[in-house]
């Protein structure tokens, strides 16, 4: 399959346009090749997940996380550089889609608001106008009602059957039963007051700071920074098997590097 035929699916499911201006979403690493028979998807292009990528088979890799949000000169020995010599050696390009991915909750961002059944949902923080036949527009974060109230328990107990909760923690007022929650994947505790605009009595996120936690005013989850996108990645491959049938794709799973303590 053409590459640029590869890079045209994922920005129909990742519009380039929409990617937050910091950030630095589309093509990493170019390759001479103009083809590939297949594409792994991760998390992150770490040297281990490339290196398991290549040992794969994949002619083209596609990643959440850019490879640098600020491109520099590999001029040390160090994770950037080694992933540089491991796609330039194959010639295997690397693409990223990010905040790109992040803002389309009709993607695989809204994979959680699917799978808890949310009705009646709203982006936190709206961007851009929907996508062609999109019922919400492009944007971080979405809140919605819960079919049934539950307890922050039940709630957790749903989370673990897709993600890793083994780092997660929580802060804030704990209700007795939540009838509303908002999340964002990835890094979104900036976005808290939005979640308790948007009338939602749980904030599940990651990277939350102390000040933030001590001051919620609504319960927070934080799951950390992995799960939720690494759930949404693997989603995000099965979407793109389905969508490039002449492709096989493959998911590189990873985990977080965060690990709870071990006592003796």
């Amino acid at each position: 399959m053409q590459l640029i035929e590869i890079f045209s699916a994922i920005e129909k499911i990742a519009p380039l346009d929409a990617a937050a201006p910091w950030d630095i979403s589309g093509l990493q690493v170019a390759a001479h090749r103009s083809e590939a028979d297949m594409l792994a998807v991760c998390l992150d292009p770490t040297p281990a997940s490339v290196r398991q990528a290549l040992e794969r088979g994949a002619q083209c890799i596609l990643s959440h996380h850019p490879l640098a949000l600020k491109p520099a000169l590999p001029r040390r020995l160090d994770a950037y550089h080694e992933v540089l010599c491991l796609l330039l050696a194959a010639d295997v390009p690397l693409y990223a889609a990010h905040t790109s991915l992040d803002v389309n909750a009709d993607g695989p961002a809204g994979w959680l608001a699917r799978e808890l059944e949310l009705g009646n949902l709203a982006v936190l923080e709206a961007t851009a106008p929907p996508l062609a036949a999109a019922p919400l527009p492009l944007g971080f974060g979405l809140a919605g009602d819960l079919p049934a109230p539950l307890s922050l328990a039940q709630i957790t107990s749903a989370l673990a059957r897709h993600i890793d909760l083994s780092t997660a923690t929580v802060c804030g007022p704990v209700p007795e039963s939540i009838s509303r929650l908002a999340y964002c994947t990835g890094s979104g505790s900036s976005l808290l007051r939005e979640a308790r605009a948007a009338g939602a009595q749980l904030f599940i996120t990651g990277d939350v700071k102390y000040h933030t936690a001590l001051e919620a005013e609504i319960c927070l989850l934080d799951v950390g920074h992995h799960s939720l996108e690494e759930e949404m990645m693997r989603r995000m491959s099965g979407l793109l098997a389905q969508r490039l049938s002449g492709l096989n794709v493959v998911f590189v799973p990873s985990v977080s590097p965060l690990r709870p303590v071990l006592l003796p």
